[in-house]
């Protein structure tokens, strides 16, 4: 896998939507059990995966999201981050992608930033988890779902410790450009992401392409970095007929308007997230293949 920090600020990628979807329709508690069957059952993850793939995502990003000790101690895996790393990436080697992100979600342990053990504790959450990918081949490390700065800062922090690795890292947004907090602006965000290490910004968000596109624009003019734009799907709906502002994003073609938007924006790496299929990625890689990042000047 050639290295993706190469790539930063040149051509658009995009990432593999996340699985959960796919395989809860195909009968799995993913809530539940998402983990365990990347451990016993990694073939059911490749074969969700390669689907991914052949829609064109250029990115295949492990399904990692729950590493942390805390969020596998409570399904019941104490101590296997580090089994459940290497089930996952080997899942994907096969499938030769361009380049192999883990995913790092939030630990949920309550934190109180004023209090330097409960920082601590949060912090060692996310280089605990980090570290199970020691040795490891991939690209980068995806820290995505935070909705409060200081969740952001802790995992930031905890993933330095113990990585020089590239860091993506995501907060989800409000259409108003706020944090899922309700009081965080995004630029807040950015600013945390830049002081403590992240490689690329990144934001989720439900909201209506220009609502998305106007999130965007404000991370580019208050960053340096390469940008990330997950683009949650509320529900996947084709009888729906139109896009609503409770559920924008109902079917794939909604990608494609989205992802032009997000491009002149200043945007880099595109995600569909939420109720997707395969198809929300082919779209996404549809509608930005062979084009180059429109750099803060204009420039591609």
């Amino acid at each position: 896998m050639p290295d993706i920090e190469m790539r930063f600020n040149k051509d658009m990628l995009v990432l593999s939507s996340p699985l959960q979807a796919v395989l809860a329709r195909q009968g799995v508690d993913v809530a539940r059990d998402m983990e365990y069957l990347t451990v016993v059952e990694p073939e059911a993850v490749r074969d969700a995966m390669r689907m991914e793939k052949v829609a064109g995502a250029q990115c295949l990003v492990a399904p990692t999201e729950g590493l942390t000790p805390a969020r596998l101690a409570h399904k019941g895996m104490q101590g296997r981050e580090a089994e459940l790393a290497l089930a996952a990436l080997s899942s994907l080697r096969p499938l030769k992608p361009q380049h192999i992100l883990a995913e790092i979600g939030p630990c949920g342990l309550p934190l109180d930033g004023s209090s330097a053990s409960s920082l601590n504790e949060n912090r060692a959450q996310y280089a605990s988890a980090a570290r199970a990918f020691d040795g490891q081949q991939l690209d980068a490390l995806l820290l995505g779902g935070f909705a409060r700065p200081d969740d952001m800062k802790c995992a930031l922090m905890g993933v330095r410790q113990v990585t020089d690795v590239a860091v993506f890292a995501s907060v989800r947004v409000t259409e108003d450009g706020l944090l899922a907090d309700g009081r965080t602006p995004v630029e807040e965000a950015v600013a945390v992401m830049e002081e403590y290490g992240a490689s690329v910004a990144g934001f989720e968000s439900g909201a209506a392409p220009q609502s998305v596109a106007a999130v965007a624009s404000r991370m580019a003019a208050a960053c340096s970095l390469p940008l990330l734009a997950q683009v949650h799907c509320e529900k996947r709906d084709l009888k729906q007929g139109q896009p609503t502002a409770e559920n924008p994003y109902y079917c794939p073609d909604t990608m494609v308007g989205v992802a032009a938007m997000l491009r002149g924006a200043g945007v880099q790496f595109l995600r569909a997230t939420g109720d997707v299929t395969p198809a929300y990625t082919g779209a996404l890689v549809a509608a930005t293949a062979g084009f180059d990042v429109v750099l803060a000047d204009g420039q591609e």
